[in-house]
Parts: structure tokens; C-alpha cells; sequence
């Protein structure tokens, strides 16, 4: 399926598309059991109190169908910092820039709210390589690696983004 990109809208995630979400990330293979729950858990905790935190959830739509999903919220304690915490695209849809629109919106919206700085965990698996290639084409830079934080040989792999001139 092919996609404008002039169709495409952000709305705003209500617990009506709780479900559907999570079972979206489920199907991408790329989250384990306990990270699909937790996302639920993220969710519900988003429409129950983390929204008056400044907490920001937005779906993808084509007007038509849930095309993907953004979760992204202020880092506690800081001043200007951001953190995307889940970023999904359909898995039929990857490869059409919606990852990239999504990222975008996600950092203009930040820098509307007073955002100074956005960053990205992942995971360092093999896995995990065309994500990792992804936030590195948007300009993205490696930050930090954080040996055996996952498990065993699964670092977490941090990355920066500066929405300001250094």
C-alpha cells in the first residue's frame, strides 16, 4: 500500500486504542512478552495520570487506519529533556518514511513544549540493527552503551539528539 503523506494525522491515544496498539507492537517481533505488557501498562498509566506530566501519546492515522504510534514524555527532574519511549510503525507500512514522519512530528512537538534535547534507548541486539541505522539517519548520535544492561550480551545502546546549537 502506498501512502500520501499529506493524509496522514496525529491524534491524540485514548485507552479505546489500547488494544490495538499493543497488539501493533506485538506483531512487529521486535518486543519481548514483558515489553508488550509493559507498554499496556505505560498506556493505562498515560490516561490515568501521566498526561498531567506532560506525558504525550499520539497515534498515525491515513483517516482511514491506525498506521503506527508514539509515546514520548519530559524526563523527570530535568530541564528541556526529552524521551521517545515507543516509536511502532505497522510492519506491513515500514520502509515508507511513516518512522520518519513520526520522529518528526515527535521532535517539533518537543521543542513547542520547551524541549532542548531528545533521547532514544534500544537495545543492542542483532536484531535491533535497522533501528539503530534508523535514529542515525535522522541525525541521531550514538551517546552512550551501557554493557549487559537487557541481560547478558544485550547492552543499552543511547541516543542523542540536540535540538539546539552546539
Amino acid at each position: 500500500m502506498k501512502l500520501n503523506h499529506h493524509d496522514l494525522l496525529l491524534i491524540p491515544i485514548t485507552p479505546d486504542h489500547t488494544s490495538e496498539l499493543v497488539a501493533m507492537a506485538a506483531a512487529t517481533g521486535f518486543f519481548k512478552e514483558y515489553e508488550v505488557q509493559a507498554l499496556r501498562e505505560v498506556l493505562d498509566d498515560f490516561h490515568n495520570e501521566n498526561y498531567e506530566y506532560g506525558h504525550q501519546a499520539a497515534l498515525l492515522s491515513d483517516k482511514k487506519q491506525t498506521l503506527g504510534f508514539v509515546y514520548y514524555a519530559p524526563a523527570p527532574m530535568t530541564e528541556g529533556t526529552w524521551q521517545l519511549w515507543w516509536i511502532v510503525v505497522r510492519n506491513d507500512l515500514q520502509g515508507q518514511g511513516l518512522g520518519g514522519f513520526l520522529l518528526d512530528k515527535v521532535e517539533k512537538h518537543s521543542m513547542e513544549l520547551g524541549g532542548r534535547v531528545m533521547f532514544i534507548e534500544t537495545s543492542s541486539q542483532e536484531k535491533y540493527e535497522p533501528t539503530r541505522k534508523f535514529y542515525l539517519k535522522y541525525n541521531y548520535s550514538l551517546e552512550a552503551r551501557m554493557r549487559d544492561f537487557y541481560a547478558a550480551g544485550d547492552d543499552m545502546v543511547v541516543f542523542r539528539k540536540s535540538f539546539q546549537a552546539e
